[in-house]
């Protein structure tokens, strides 16, 4: 079952420091949801174990993952397959771009994948679902990294596969400054658009400090014909 997935995410960070995490397998491993293992076995390949979920069918993919059309620091393409056993597999690639902007670095994808066997069986918008929950969690881990401890919280995330706006919050691990997403898969069919993540938390405010002195506050007179509290 193919499926296609486009977006851009803005990191806050330099396009050189985007690049080089975008070539350093220890970021990415600890950016890829469900990633178990990720290691490089040459300049441009790398050898990947990840642990998915989708609905009732768990499967841990074994694979491979490979870097073309490296053009530092623009940009590259990156594909990949995978074997999950009776779960079935996966395969594809993405086109990344990086592009300088005034709040740091936009980074731009286009996906196209291919998944077959028991996955496959369970439908277009499920599959959309969690593909686009992933990359969405894939990028606030990544913009963590990139931005660094002294970073602030949360990366915003907009739009999904045919929504048509409204922003929601996706908490990243440890604190990442703003990531802003757009883009999803785009179903295949006529399947029903998949729902996104809901935002998470809130700020509580702090209470004012009370008066200097210690002094209680002074009742105001009722006013007449009020009733006493």
């Amino acid at each position: 079952m193919p499926m296609t997935m486009t977006g851009e995410v803005t990191l806050p960070a330099g396009r050189p420091r985007v690049w080089a995490m975008l070539n350093d397998a220890a970021v990415l491993k600890v950016s890829i949801p469900g990633c178990q293992s990720l290691e490089k076995t040459s300049d441009t390949t790398f050898a990947a174990v990840v642990k998915v979920k989708i609905g009732p069918v768990g499967a841990s993919f074994k694979g491979k993952v490979q870097l073309s059309d490296i053009d530092s620091p623009n940009g590259y393409t990156i594909s990949g397959e995978g074997e999950g056993g009776v779960a079935g597999f996966a395969n594809g690639g993405a086109k990344v771009q990086l592009v300088e902007a005034s709040a740091g670095t936009v980074l731009r994808y286009d996906v196209q994948a291919n998944v077959g066997g028991k996955i496959a069986q369970l439908g277009s918008r499920l599959i959309d679902g969690v593909a686009k929950k992933m990359a969405d969690q894939f990028f606030a881990n990544f913009a963590t990294a990139v931005s660094g401890p002294s970073s602030a919280e949360g990366a915003v995330v907009a739009g999904g596969p045919g929504s048509g706006g409204g922003a929601t919050v996706v908490e990243a691990p440890s604190p990442a400054e703003g990531a802003v997403v757009t883009g999803g898969p785009i179903p295949s069919g006529d399947a029903a658009t998949a729902g996104q993540p809901g935002s998470a938390g809130g700020a509580t405010a702090a209470e004012p400090p009370s008066s200097s002195g210690g002094a209680p506050a002074t009742e105001a007179p009722s006013s007449p014909g009020s009733s006493a509290a």
